[in-house]
């Protein structure tokens, strides 16, 4: 399968690099220092979505901000411990201007540079938590970088792993392209389908990017 495209617009977790092991380790101590119950706690989907939003649907409104700090908090701590760069990541960032690509995530700025950072990953463009009033699915994160690349939103191309994040650039008006690293691949609806980044090769030509992926 091959597309083409002026800049392609990358989430950070579960996409480029893996911190599950971090995110459930940190997210079962914040749970555990709110009584939050099991239950409570299990009906709540963490993957994709900011921490303000996931605070916001567990906790009463005024015990927000702090809680949200202290997810942070831990997150950053424990980089360290549990975040890998996932297959492919590294090789084909590598053969990218770093002005035709951006991270677009759903963590905070200190959150997703201190994980990228783990690995060695430094982006030029970055949209985070911190940049947008509602996370994905809405497709404003997604606009916002094109805009801040200065592409035309139907020549950019989103790689991602979460439902949440296909639907926001769908509804950008991007062409998708899904990763099975954290949901199977019948949860995921996009242009294309593949395991990891591995699967991805890109050649860069005067007219754009031509991204092969083997499904």
């Amino acid at each position: 399968m091959k597309l083409h495209a002026e800049a392609l617009l990358f989430d950070n977790d579960g996409t480029l690099v893996s911190s599950l092991e971090s995110v459930n380790r940190c997210w079962t101590r914040w749970a555990g220092e709110y009584g939050i119950t099991a239950d409570d706690f299990a009906r709540v989907e963490l993957h994709g979505r900011p921490a303000a939003e996931i605070a916001a649907d567990l906790l009463p409104a005024h015990v927000v901000p702090e809680a949200v700090a202290r997810i942070e908090h831990l997150e950053v701590e424990d980089v360290a411990q549990g975040v890998v760069a996932l297959p492919g990541t590294l090789r084909l960032l590598a053969q990218l201007p770093p002005e035709r690509w951006a991270v677009v995530t759903s963590a905070t700025r200190r959150l997703a540079e201190a994980r990228l950072g783990e690995v060695g990953v430094r982006p030029k463009m970055m949209v985070a938590a911190d940049d947008i009033t509602r996370g994905k699915p809405d497709p404003g994160p997604f606009l916002l970088a094109a805009r801040r690349l200065g592409v035309d939103p139907a020549r950019c191309v989103v790689f991602e792993d979460a439902p949440a994040g296909l639907a926001a650039g769908r509804a950008a008006g991007m062409r998708t392209v899904a990763l099975t690293t954290t949901h199977g691949r019948a949860e995921l609806a996009a242009d294309v389908v593949v395991p990891d980044l591995g699967a991805v090769s890109v050649q860069v030509t005067a007219e754009g990017i031509e991204i092969t992926a083997a499904e």
